[in-house]
């Protein structure tokens, strides 16, 4: 198991929002990272119309977080691929069923190792920094996953 990755808040190159304003060179990606968190977070509604309404809040993990997590996806995106076929070749329902259940199941683990990563590094990091409202954060979060 390796070392908890730093948990840091950064412009990525990977985000549109991010790449876009480095190549503007106004503002500088470290001062519009500094920007977004600083920000107050958008309405709900503004959050799920549009997922980078504040797109600079980014976590670095290290090289085997990260493999980790998207073998994780990898392996759900083909059961679903298998789901998909199971249906399309009108594969008895039950059987349907139980890949359903053991895709959930999958994705249900994906979350919980995320949310534990999240809780062990950012969320812990930012408390010990003296960043209440992480915890606000989080509490917020916790209702949206136990759906």
């Amino acid at each position: 198991m390796s070392e908890p990755s730093e948990h840091m808040e950064h412009a990525s190159p990977a985000c549109p929002h991010c790449a876009a304003a480095a190549e503007a060179a106004t503002p500088e990606p470290a001062e519009m990272a500094a920007e977004c968190r600083t920000a107050p977070e958008p309405p709900e509604a503004e959050t799920e119309a549009a997922p980078h309404a504040c797109c600079c809040r980014h976590k670095v993990r290290t090289p085997e977080e990260h493999k980790a997590l998207l073998n994780r996806l990898s392996r759900i995106e083909g059961q679903i691929r298998g789901i998909r076929g199971m249906v399309e070749k009108d594969v008895y329902c039950a059987d349907i069923l139980v890949q359903v259940a053991a895709a959930n199941s999958a994705l249900n683990s994906f979350t919980r190792e995320l949310l534990g990563q999240h809780i062990r590094t950012c969320v812990a990091d930012d408390l010990r920094a003296g960043q209440d409202e992480k915890l606000d954060e989080l509490l917020k979060l916790l209702p949206k996953l136990m759906k």
